[in-house]
């Protein structure tokens, strides 16, 4: 059984490595672009969110100045993607980000769950780039 398991893994491991797109948020490590992509990709295709992702870090480089935003800045970004509460959602986590954790991303998955609108999928995605 482990020897299956090994073989398929390692196959889809080798799929994956000869057959990954190349997307923007895959050639960074920080938290911050890892949450953005995350929260944009959820409910929506990739190639749907990608121009959505691209205008975001355009407009808010970093989560200080998503969190400095106007609301209707970031609403007015996300128009398109439809479930506005995740646009109100990673806002309300920005300024959470920038004000009580001085713009530091929390350093533990229990901590990135606390961020509004951050689950399991979401605290494990962007964790693994930093723990």
């Amino acid at each position: 059984m482990k020897e299956t398991l090994d073989f398929f893994v390692k196959n889809l491991i080798d799929w994956y490595l000869d057959n990954k797109r190349d997307l923007p948020w895959r050639s960074t490590k920080d938290p911050y672009f890892i949450w953005l992509s995350e929260i944009i990709l959820q409910q929506t295709r990739v190639a749907q969110g990608t121009p959505y992702y691209l205008a975001f870090t355009s407009a808010f480089p970093d989560v200080k100045s998503l969190a400095q935003a106007p609301q209707e800045k970031v609403l007015k970004l996300w128009q398109g993607l439809g479930y506005y509460s995740r646009a109100r959602n990673l806002h309300t986590a920005a300024k959470y980000i920038a004000n009580e954790l001085s713009g530091e991303f929390p350093d533990s998955y229990e901590g990135l769950q606390i961020l509004k609108g951050v689950g399991d999928y979401t605290a494990s995605a962007v964790g693994l780039y930093m723990f």
